[in-house]
Order: structure tokens, then C-alpha cells, then sequence
């Protein structure tokens, strides 16, 4: 008896092992098409623009839109999943991001891309939240670590596969497949989540948000719209009233969630310096990870001339930098104070942001790989340290508020670059009738500066902060 029990133990344990992989794969299976569509896209906008018609970086908005419906929809995942059922949620999201990929496949015109890609961030916006929950739920807390490590897997791949994809598909095909090689991964993923994925039990449902929601929607919206379209001349009145709805719809929503026992944000968590410093600092940094995919690809193929499969193989460098991060993390954390790993890494990437603006015509592609491999490593370990240093002095009740506040916040940043990256090349660009590689000094500087300026904000930081969270490690970059 006791023989028998002893390796039925190890079995079970094997058992529970796989599927908490298999899981974890089928829910990752939608970040991968997240990350592989959104870097794709990125390589694939000078081809697109000809085929539209419109200068490169009129497609800015088609990269805004996207990360916009992303922060605007993410606060109501987890209100969905519990109302819903998470997996009921995630294979629904799976199928939004699917309709959205096929609608911008069959795009005819920039409006009918950007309302497609508005399609493809409202399912987005669910996967990676409510995926996170589905694994929360499912997996046992002894296999949580290894089963997170499986899930944020495809945030490295993804661009790794992402680039050269685009670049081959655009030497042989046309530009619409990039987005059609999601369906593929979109119906695995979907087979996966209904075989693998348990069915979870009721959870008791808090009241929704509704007013607190469509406050800072609005807020968010006309804010992250007026910066996308302050190079329109003749909109400058409607973009100065939206300026004014948009701080008008932000000093209202922080006044009601101040009265709000359960927000649909809760800005009370900036009352934690910590916190403050680390989501502050984050976002000035964030500018640059946002502008980059509108700046880089122009730079390579408009700018130096390269084609996209040249572009996209060089692009992979910042990926291949995200991944190696990975592995000096842990050496570098141990000998260092994490405020001083927050400074050093944010200056680092702010002067290798900057180094594109002087890439020339004879810049070889190996040297222009190795900064994008050197960009990702140091952004990826000032991200890794600071999503994980701004929790530190939150009360575990809080942590789940706090993820997903940060997580908006994240992706107003990035959509905020997107559109400082765009209104600053059109500045670089007046009178002109196409890009120079002149045009693009001035906007890989401004946007390295102000990530810079992120290190004076870090500074405030205790000495010490942070140092309850050594050896945890941060699940959201």
C-alpha cells in the first residue's frame, strides 16, 4: 500500500505539472498573436503607406488606436470575467481580436484600418488580463511561478517572430497576410482553452463601475486623441475644446473615485510615494517604447532605404535584448540597489533611444542591431525593477487594484509616445513632401530626453526601496 501511494504521488504530480503548461500555452496563445500582429504591423507601415497613399506616418493613428482601446477597455476585464466566466470571456476575446484582424486585412481606406484596429483592442484589452485570471484560478499556487513563466513567454517571442515574419511576407505577398496569420494561431489558441481550460466556479460579482468607467474613458480618449491630431492645423479649435473635456472629465473622475468605494481605478494608490514614483517615472520612460515602433521602421526603410525584410531582421534586436535581460536580471539586481539598477538602466536606454537619430546611409546592419539588442536589455530590466519596486509598499489587498491601474497607465504611455513620435516628425517634416533621414534627429532626441528625464523622478526613491520584494519577480512588462 504504502509503494502504491508512493508513486501515485509522483504521478499526480507529473500530471498536475502538464496541465498546468498546457494551460498556461493556451492561454498565452493570444499575447502571442498580440505581440506577433502589433510588431508585424510596425515593419510593415512604409509599405502600407503607398498603398494607401498618404505619407508614412499619417499611419500613426492605425499603432494609436490600438494601444488607445487597449487602456480604454482593460479596466472592465476583470469586472467581465467574474460576470461572465473567464474562459466564457477569453475565447470571446479571441474571436474579437480575430474579426478585427480580418477587418483590417480587408482595409480599403485609413479610417476603415484605424476602426479595425479599435476591433482588435477591445479584444486585446481582455486577453492578457483575463488570462492572468484564468491561471490565478486554475493553476495550484505551487505550480503559479513556472506556470506565469509559460504564460509571459510570448511577450518574448513575439517580436522576435513578428518582424522578420512581416518583412518576408511583405518580399513575397502582400501587405494583408500580416494580419491573416493570426487566424491560425487564434484557432489553436481557441481549441486549447476549450480543452484544457476548466469551466470555473460562480464568483461573487461586485457592482460595475458604469459612471467612474465612462469618466475616465472620456478622459483618456480626448486626451491621448488631442496629442494625435495636434498636427492638424485646421482642428485646433475642436482639439483645444477636447483638451478641456479631457481635464475636465479627469478632475471629475478623480473627484468621484475619491467617494467611490470600489472605482473602476483607484488613484488613491498614488498616495504611496513609492508607487507614485515608480508609475511617474515609468510612463516618461514609456514615450519612447510607444515612439519607437512608428520611428524605427520609418528610419530603416524610408530613411536609410532598406527593405522590409532587411528592417525587420535588424528590429528583432530590441527583442533579442528584452530576452537576455532575462538572464542578467538576477545577477545584476543582487549586486545593486534597485534604485540605483532604475537610474543606470533608464539613462543607458536614454542615450542608446537617441543613438538612431545619427544612423547614416553607411551605418552597417550589424551595428545598428547591436544598439536595438543593447535598447531592449537596458529597457527591459528599468521595466522589470520598476513593475516590481512599485508594489513594494502596498498592502496585499491592494496589488490587485494597483495591477491594473498600472497596466492602463502603461499603455496611456505608449500611446502618448506614438503620438509625440508622430507630431514630432511632422514638426521635422514641415514643407516637405517626404522623409529625409534629417527628419528623424530631432525626434529619436526629444523622445530619448524625456525618457531621460524619468531618472529625476526614480531619484526621489528611498535608498532602499524595494528591498522587501528581492526575489520576486515582476509578471507585467
Amino acid at each position: 500500500m504504502l509503494d502504491r501511494r508512493a508513486n501515485a504521488d509522483p504521478d499526480r504530480r507529473v500530471n498536475t505539472q502538464w496541465r498546468t503548461r498546457l494551460t498556461s500555452m493556451a492561454v498565452a496563445s493570444g499575447l502571442l498573436m498580440e505581440f506577433v500582429d502589433t510588431t508585424a504591423l510596425a515593419t510593415a507601415l512604409p509599405t502600407m503607406a503607398v498603398y494607401f497613399g498618404v505619407r508614412p506616418e499619417a499611419l500613426k493613428h492605425a499603432l494609436t488606436a490600438y494601444v488607445l482601446a487597449l487602456a480604454v477597455f482593460m479596466p472592465a476585464s476583470t469586472w467581465l470575467a467574474d460576470r461572465f466566466g473567464a474562459k466564457r470571456v477569453y475565447l470571446g476575446s479571441l474571436l474579437v481580436f480575430s474579426a478585427g484582424s480580418i477587418a483590417c486585412a480587408l482595409s480599403s481606406t485609413v479610417p476603415w484600418l484605424v476602426a479595425a484596429r479599435i476591433l482588435q483592442g477591445l479584444g486585446g484589452a481582455l486577453m492578457a488580463p483575463v488570462g492572468r485570471t484564468i491561471i490565478l484560478q486554475s493553476v495550484p499556487r505551487s505550480e503559479l511561478v513556472p506556470a506565469m513563466n509559460w504564460f509571459t513567454m510570448p511577450a518574448q517571442l513575439g517580436p522576435l517572430l513578428g518582424a522578420p515574419l512581416a518583412g518576408l511576407i511583405l518580399a513575397v505577398a502582400d501587405w494583408r497576410w500580416i494580419f491573416l496569420i493570426n487566424l491560425p494561431i487564434a484557432v489553436i489558441g481557441a481549441l486549447a482553452v476549450a480543452r484544457y481550460v476548466p469551466n470555473e466556479s460562480s464568483r461573487e460579482i461586485r457592482d460595475f463601475d458604469l459612471r467612474g468607467y465612462i469618466l475616465i474613458a472620456t478622459a483618456i480618449v480626448l486626451f491621448v486623441g488631442t496629442l494625435a491630431f495636434a498636427d492638424t492645423d485646421s482642428w485646433n479649435v475642436l482639439l483645444a475644446a477636447a483638451l478641456i473635456g479631457a481635464v475636465a472629465s479627469g478632475a471629475a473622475y478623480v473627484r468621484h473615485a475619491l467617494r467611490t468605494e470600489h472605482p473602476v481605478l483607484d488613484v488613491r494608490l498614488f498616495s504611496d510615494s513609492t508607487f507614485r514614483a515608480c508609475m511617474t517615472g515609468g510612463t516618461l520612460a514609456r514615450f519612447a517604447v510607444g515612439a519607437s515602433p512608428l520611428l524605427l521602421p520609418l528610419l530603416l526603410q524610408v530613411g536609410l532605404g532598406w527593405t522590409p525584410l532587411q528592417a525587420g531582421m535588424v528590429l528583432i534586436g530590441q527583442a533579442t535584448g528584452t530576452v537576455l535581460a532575462k538572464a542578467v536580471a538576477t545577477t545584476v539586481l543582487r549586486q545593486l540597489r534597485f534604485r540605483t539598477v532604475l537610474i543606470g538602466s533608464n539613462l543607458a536606454a536614454a542615450v542608446l533611444t537617441i543613438t538612431p537619430a545619427f544612423f547614416g546611409l553607411l551605418t552597417p546592419m550589424w551595428l545598428a542591431f547591436m544598439v536595438l539588442v543593447a535598447t531592449g536589455l537596458t529597457r527591459s530590466m528599468q521595466f522589470t525593477v520598476s513593475n516590481t519596486v512599485a508594489y513594494a509598499d502596498l498592502r496585499t489587498g491592494q496589488l490587485s487594484a494597483a495591477s491594473t491601474l498600472a497596466s492602463v497607465i502603461q499603455q496611456v504611455g505608449h500611446a502618448i509616445g506614438i503620438s509625440i513620435a508622430g507630431l514630432l516628425l511632422a514638426f521635422s517634416t514641415t514643407g516637405a513632401e517626404s522623409l529625409d533621414i534629417s527628419d528623424f534627429t530631432m525626434p529619436f532626441v526629444v523622445v530619448g530626453l524625456l525618457g531621460a528625464s524619468a531618472s529625476m523622478v526614480y531619484g526621489r526613491l528611498h535608498a532602499r526601496a524595494g528591498e522587501n520584494m528581492r526575489g520576486v519577480t515582476s509578471l507585467a512588462q
